[in-house]
């Protein structure tokens, strides 16, 4: 004993002693305590009064909104402004405070000096002086004129005036109580649409006095061709859009819509505001969209939305209004705990993501086939093509789907050299297809007498007319599964949640009456989807998407693509010797199957070419829903209309 510890005595010295040497070689400074001096929201009034706003949104060439908000004060001293960071329907610290500009603060005509604060460059810190009355803040947001500054608000036609880019608020409240008055003067002639509500003159409308938290939650579409359309349940559908002729739609279209809205009360048991505005933008101009609030929702949809809908181009943007409308409900009535926030600066935790969002992934689609946006057919092709596209996530295999709900903080949705390895925020159709299976275990948990609409009226359907928020976490939504029927939930959601996983939940397809299988023939949304996008789609098969001009667009990791050396950023020159295209390209694969002779690829990576040999013979493969049974299982009954 007395050897061995001699001997590691000995050890120890040897490998302390060059660092001891090296220690006295090296400075070393002591931390500074970190303060970031902002004053932490509390629930009580703003003590200065209301705010006013007015903005100036009448440049539609330089696109250049123009500030100037009046904020009283009930005091002297150190004062902190807020532009929004934490964006609601964001997920993530999204605020685009580098398109804020020429700030200024005065007090009776006179300057005030500001510093931006280091540890939070939203937060901008002023010293109100002695006896001012309010402060006046002036400055500019630089809306994008390119696409490569951020997403197009304006055009010469239309408008997206989001209030967390043109306003600061005070920090240290919630903001909820803190009042504003706003006004906008739009370009002559616009109209504009919002949850808001107000008075115009001329081309200035003055809005009723709100809270910031709902001022910040109700944005507005405008612009020269405008058509507003009632949709019945105090719900306005207001679309602006490129071209007058976008705004001609028949009977038949608006009754969808109609019918959209009333299928979301039968199925929510109630409303959850006082009104509702869609604002729907018809254009390639201004910049997609789809963002939730809760008396409105933000759309896009390229034009011929209404012009070609029975042609299927338009078909993939029929789900947009579904989803966002079920969004009043599901994210901003009932939000999980963690993702509700006092104020715009407080981090927002997404763990709960796929009961937001993938709960309202999955009634768009219940809602939009109930409704006749989609036919039934369309969606069960929607959900074999969302079940496949899961199935070559091949990042399941060491990423569990909780952690894809804190993507939109990691990566806030830029390109991804291997997205289906890497994964991206797939708590949206991987929750869809966690609630399926709860639908079919709930029908079968009751032999039929109860299914997810009987969760969702206890869930969503609570406190009719409340348009406030009421938070919940795993527990409660464990607990309102189990009063619907009881079953070992929580081992359920551990399962597909929290671990990762081989492939995509499919026991909605199976306990529904449904499977998956692949054939050489696309379906109807995989069809759209390719002519969207202008690819091949064949991630189902070779693992390879290819744009038509044969730009590699997506390599799916481990499959027989990525095994031949295929990566993103390279283009097929050549397939078997003839030049590149979608025919040439489907062609070699179906080939390929019947010969079972390789594939041979010419391809260019920046300024070098390569040949290489694509060993695969399993052909085309798209996927489909195909029927079990006979009769309707609890599928179909999901999907049939409850009005």
């Amino acid at each position: 004993m007395i050897r061995s510890l001699a001997a590691a005595l000995c050890l120890s010295t040897a490998i302390a002693s060059p660092l001891l040497a090296q220690d006295v070689i090296r400075s070393k400074p002591t931390a500074l305590p970190v303060d970031s001096a902002k004053p932490m929201p509390k629930d009580v009034p703003y003590p200065g009064g209301t705010i006013r706003l007015d903005v100036d949104a009448t440049d539609t060439v330089q696109r250049i909104f123009r500030v100037k908000e009046t904020i009283p004060v009930a005091s002297s001293g150190p004062m902190t402004l807020l532009m929004p960071e934490w964006l609601p329907g964001n997920h993530a610290p999204r605020g685009p405070i580098e398109k804020l500009t020429g700030l200024t603060f005065t007090a009776d005509g006179k300057p005030i000096s500001w510093k931006r604060n280091p540890l939070n460059v939203y937060a901008f810190e002023i010293d109100v002086p002695a006896g001012t009355k309010q402060v006046v803040a002036s400055f500019q947001f630089l809306s994008a004129t390119a696409t490569n500054q951020g997403r197009v608000v304006v055009t010469p036609k239309m408008q997206n005036i989001q209030w967390e880019d043109v306003s600061l608020y005070p920090a240290g409240y919630y903001t909820r109580q803190i009042p504003v008055q706003a006004n906008v003067t739009y370009p002559a002639g616009w109209q504009a649409a919002t949850a808001l509500r107000g008075k115009r003159s001329g081309d200035t409308i003055a809005y009723d006095v709100i809270d910031y938290e709902a001022l910040q939650d109700s944005p507005v579409f405008a612009g020269t061709h405008f058509k507003a359309v009632d949709l019945g349940h105090n719900v306005t559908l207001n679309i602006v859009a490129d071209d007058a002729d976008e705004l001609v739609f028949n009977t038949d279209q608006i009754a969808k819509h109609k019918k959209l809205v009333a299928e979301a009360g039968a199925a929510f048991g109630t409303y959850h505001f006082d009104h509702y505005d869609f604002l729907l933008s018809i254009t390639d101009e201004m910049g997609g969209i789809g963002l939730e609030h809760h008396r409105s929702s933000e759309n896009q949809v390229e034009p011929g939305y209404f012009k070609k809908w029975d042609s299927g181009e338009a078909l993939l943007d029929r789900n947009l209004l579904p989803h966002e409308f079920t969004h009043s409900w599901d994210g901003k009535f009932r939000r999980p705990d963690l993702l509700w926030t006092p104020n715009f600066d407080v981090p927002m935790q997404d763990s709960l993501l796929w009961v937001y969002e993938g709960q309202t992934q999955f009634w768009g689609y219940v809602l939009g086939a109930r409704s006749g946006m989609f036919s039934k057919q369309e969606t069960l092709d929607a959900y074999a093509q969302i079940a496949a596209k899961l199935d070559t996530t091949r990042g399941r295999e060491w990423r569990p789907m909780v952690d894809t709900t804190n993507d939109p903080i990691i990566s806030a949705r830029r390109p991804k050299g291997w997205a289906n390895w890497q994964r991206s925020e797939d708590y949206y159709n991987e929750g869809l297809m966690i609630w399926l299976e709860v639908d079919g275990i709930l029908r079968q948990q009751t032999k039929g007498a109860k299914g997810i609409d009987d969760f969702a009226k206890a869930f969503f359907g609570i406190k009719p007319g409340d348009w406030g928020q009421v938070v919940y976490n795993r527990q409660d939504v464990i607990d309102t599964l189990n009063g619907v029927a009881p079953y070992d939930w929580a081992g359920l959601f551990h399962k597909y949640v929290d671990s990762p996983t081989t492939e995509t939940p499919k026991g909605g397809f199976t306990l529904g009456g449904y499977k998956l299988v692949y054939t050489d023939t696309p379906n109807a949304i995989t069809k759209a989807a390719e002519g969207a996008q202008k690819t091949v789609d064949q991630s189902f098969g070779v693992g390879l998407t290819v744009k038509n001009d044969g730009d590699i667009a997506a390599v799916i990791w481990n499959s027989a693509a990525f095994k031949a050396g295929l990566a993103v950023g390279s283009k097929i020159i050549a397939v078997n010797g003839n030049e590149y295209s979608s025919d040439a390209f489907k062609t070699a694969l179906t080939e390929a199957k019947d010969a079972k002779k390789p594939i041979q690829l010419i391809l260019k990576q920046d300024k070098y070419y390569r040949t290489l040999t694509l060993a695969y013979s399993d052909g085309l493969r798209y996927p489909h829903l195909e029927k079990t049974g006979t009769g309707e299982g609890s599928l179909d009954k999901l999907l049939q209309p409850r009005t």
